[in-house]
């Protein structure tokens, strides 16, 4: 349902500036037309949401005043991300800039080739009046470079034109924070996916792009995404979509949004129109696709069923919940499974990733130390601050998560003799908890809800899933629950290979060891995360990781070698006695082609 646009000015109104393309500054203004009587505050953002971090954007603040009636007005800081401004009669205006050059989908960047922020970075929160209609003036930068610069958003016009400078509109804040803004010289183009507008916007140098193949697999894949949580109207949730891509020489990540998402990837991964035609998709874009189509589910689960930790948000504070392998997990697992359903890829394909899945989750001992709700909780402090040690202490609630996505819909099918899927539990939520949230009448899915709502569904009793899996630290069973299906799970890895069992990167142009995985060879022989390998038997280590297998394999496995790493300044001598390889190799293969793999099939019960 369409929300009314104000006819009368918001009592918020935000200008944003470029104002400074080389020292990467926008200038703000926010104008309060009846700021609180008391002495109206104001909070930047601590965080934002989707990325479960407590950032502190008040950091990049340069410089803060406010006036009223042409006149200072005083403002003292309460914390490190609030200000409260002396009483006065009339408006209130508080001007400020604000540092942007964070290049990531978070925060804000702005430079002579494009600008981009998310709200959470540019717009000081008025407290008390985060429920009023806000507008925004979005500004054009005087500098000559910026003369063919456009917008894109999914924030509804007001006075401005559809990528056009001026003035757009929110209904409150909540809203007005979550549709960020791209402004440059970027590519666009424009497809209907089930009747509803959706914008590819592409930043950043991509010489021959090929928008022709990437709007008619977006398209495939959008279209079965709302056909899925709408198989009767094929109604989409909201009234346009823009995917706001930014092409760099490496990058890789994504924020969900609303009714856009925020996007950075490696230009080598968009498809090209001089590439030769070949009949399977190349890896870089079949992992770009993935990430469009994890952050397009993210529309319906998690922008809109939420967990009711973040109903509403708290964005000066972390807001725990232990629900993220649901929110976050489950959608990694229908990512895949969407370019499935939509023919982007085959199921020979579709086994591969997921053998890429499962090896990834089995990589790590961290596995064995933290249960999925456990990592959700504790995202703040573990996930999204992880450092070498992290694959020996934690575990991603978005790679298990996915694996338990997996579990649960190929222990409801088979139970239920194919009557019931996850898709009919993920139907569930969206009907309960999702589709009516911006409505005023939703509200977030507790974890009891949950829990409670799988059982219902499916008509089983699910508990010693969640107890192993979700609150345990079990490994799944997946080769066994596969079996019925006609797929074989199996660790193919050959252990002939020796190994030292470490993550190595380049420190220049020597090798240094990232991470060093608990049990393995140089555990055990008392290397360390951060040292640097000199030499193994006397002959030089390289910063090309080749070089360190290279070596390695003029020896077996059980073989002892000497090795010199520098420690800090120190050299030191250690003695590994190698061993196999343990990094898995997962696969998976249909051996019994008249039986459905469980991901691809269609749900069969009636809607």
């Amino acid at each position: 349902m369409k929300k009314p646009t104000p006819k009368k000015p918001a009592a918020i109104q935000y200008a944003i500036v470029p104002k400074d393309l080389g020292g990467h500054l926008f200038d703000v203004t926010v104008t309060v037309a009846a700021p609180s009587p008391e002495g109206q505050v104001f909070a930047l953002p601590a965080w934002i949401p989707g990325s479960y971090m407590i950032r502190e954007f008040s950091r990049n603040i340069v410089q803060i005043r406010a006036e009223s009636n042409g006149k200072p007005v005083a403002l003292t800081k309460l914390d490190k991300h609030s200000w409260q401004a002396a009483p006065v009669a009339g408006a209130l205006s508080v001007q400020y800039e604000v540092y942007a050059w964070d290049l990531s989908v978070r925060a804000a960047h702005l430079d002579q080739t494009h600008g981009f922020f998310n709200g959470t970075s540019v717009y000081l929160r008025v407290l008390g009046q985060e429920q009023t209609p806000h507008e925004v003036d979005i500004q054009c930068p005087l500098d000559a470079a910026a003369k063919t610069w456009r917008v894109a958003t999914s924030l509804p016009e007001l006075g401005a034109k559809r990528y056009g400078f001026g003035t757009y509109v929110a209904c409150d804040y909540d809203e007005l924070i979550d549709h960020p803004v791209e402004m440059g010289d970027f590519a666009l183009a424009t497809f209907k996916a089930h009747g509803i507008v959706h914008d590819i916007v592409v930043s950043g140098r991509v010489p021959n792009l090929d928008m022709a193949r990437l709007q008619a697999d977006l398209k495939a894949i959008c279209e079965t995404q709302i056909a899925f949580f709408e198989p009767r109207s094929r109604r989409a949730p909201m009234e346009r979509y823009v995917f706001l891509t930014l092409a760099v020489g490496d990058g890789y990540g994504g924020l969900e949004h609303r009714a856009s998402t925020a996007l950075i990837c490696a230009r080598a991964d968009l498809p090209s129109t001089t590439a030769p035609k070949v009949a399977d998709i190349g890896e870089g874009y079949l992992k770009f696709l993935g990430l469009c189509s994890h952050e397009y589910f993210h529309t319906w689960n998690v922008k809109r069923i939420k967990p009711a930790a973040f109903a509403p948000y708290d964005l000066q504070n972390e807001t725990y919940t232990a629900l993220l392998w649901l929110f976050e997990g489950f959608t990694s697992y229908y990512d895949d499974l969407m370019l499935v359903r939509s023919g982007i890829i085959g199921e020979a394909a579709y086994l591969k990733l997921l053998g890429k899945a499962v090896s990834g989750v089995l990589r790590g001992s961290g596995r064995t130390k933290q249960s999925v709700a456990d990592s959700s909780f504790d995202a703040w402090g573990k996930y999204y601050r992880q450092d070498e040690n992290a694959p020996n202490a934690i575990v991603s609630y978005y790679g298990k998560g996915s694996l338990i996505a997996l579990a649960f819909d190929l222990t409801i099918r088979t139970k239920t003799e194919g009557k019931k899927s996850l898709d009919d539990v993920m139907l569930a939520l969206w009907q309960r908890y999702g589709r009516d949230f911006f409505q005023g009448v939703g509200r977030g899915v507790t974890d009891a809800e949950v829990e409670a709502l799988f059982d219902e569904i499916s008509g089983l009793k699910l508990k010693p899933l969640f107890d192993k899996y979700v609150r345990g630290t079990a490994d799944l069973p997946l080769a066994r629950l596969y079996a019925p299906f006609g797929v074989k799970l199996e660790d193919v890895r050959k252990n002939a290979k020796p190994a030292f069992d470490v993550g190595i990167g380049r420190d220049g142009g020597d090798c240094k060891l990232t991470q060093v995985h608990e049990g393995g060879a140089a555990h055990r022989a008392g290397l360390s995360a951060g040292d640097i390998l000199v030499a193994v038997e006397g002959l030089r280590v390289s910063g090309n990781p080749a070089n360190l297998d290279a070596l390695l394999s003029r020896y077996k496995v059980g073989d002892t070698v000497g090795v010199h790493a520098f420690r800090r300044d120190e050299l030191m001598t250690f003695s590994v006695q190698l061993q196999g390889d343990r990094v898995p190799d997962v696969k998976l293969t249909l051996v019994d082609e008249r039986k459905k793999v469980a991901g691809p099939a269609r749900p069969s019960a009636p809607r």
